[in-house]
């Protein structure tokens, strides 16, 4: 198969990285995919190539320095241009403002703001040469933040943050940069929040407590 156009994805083994990489197979001609579990990795790049698009995957924790440096190298290794980058990994604390701790502040905001960021910033020569776009995901939860999932709702408004900034870059060099801020999507992680929220919940009015809104990721 002749590639003409490559994307990548972390955060692709399941929820809305999974169904974005399968989306992206009808019309790239390779998906790279990142994420943390290798065995649903290789289910979603079986799902990919039944799309009509090459898989590549990378068992990484973007956590790390050197995941980006893997994922990018790897790519244009194997397929010589990164044409998307869409930054979908990320899944941060659910855990009450007063009650987190700072490694808990740390590492939510290393996967999901600083495993963004590096990634983007590694791909941006091969971005730039194609003419690319990067999209990042960002959550709800940056517009209506609650105390319940505080680092949920600064991380998310980090990255759309961050996203600005990576655009504001773009125009110069040619490069397409968008946050994206999802809808209610009933991912694993979502109908955890349900689950870990619906019996503490009471409606305004009665009671005076207020409802938890979504969290995005």
């Amino acid at each position: 198969m002749e590639i003409k156009s490559v994307a990548v994805v972390t955060g692709a083994s399941q929820g809305i990285g999974q169904a974005t990489s399968l989306r992206l197979a009808r019309d790239f001609s390779a998906v790279a995919l990142g994420a943390r579990n290798e065995d649903k990795l290789d289910k979603t790049a079986c799902e990919v190539k039944s799309g009509g698009a090459e898989a590549m995957v990378f068992d990484v924790d973007l956590r790390e320095p050197q995941a980006a440096e893997a994922i990018v190298s790897g790519t244009l290794e194997r397929f010589g241009r990164i044409d998307a980058l869409l930054n979908i990994a990320g899944a941060v604390p659910q855990i009450d403002l007063f009650e987190m701790t700072d490694a808990q502040w740390d590492d939510g905001m290393a996967l999901k703001l600083h495993g963004a960021r590096r990634l983007t910033m590694r791909a941006w020569d091969a971005l730039k040469a194609s003419q690319g776009s990067v999209v990042l995901i960002s959550g709800s939860a940056a517009l209506d933040p609650k105390p319940g999932f505080a680092a949920v709702a600064t991380t998310n408004a980090a990255i759309i943050a961050l996203a600005k900034a990576f655009a504001e870059q773009g125009i110069k060099d040619g490069v397409q940069v968008n946050s994206v801020v999802p809808g209610a999507v009933m991912t694993g992680r979502r109908r955890s929040f349900f689950e870990k929220w619906a019996p503490a919940q009471s409606h305004r009015g009665r009671g005076g407590e207020e409802v938890p809104g979504g969290s995005g990721n």
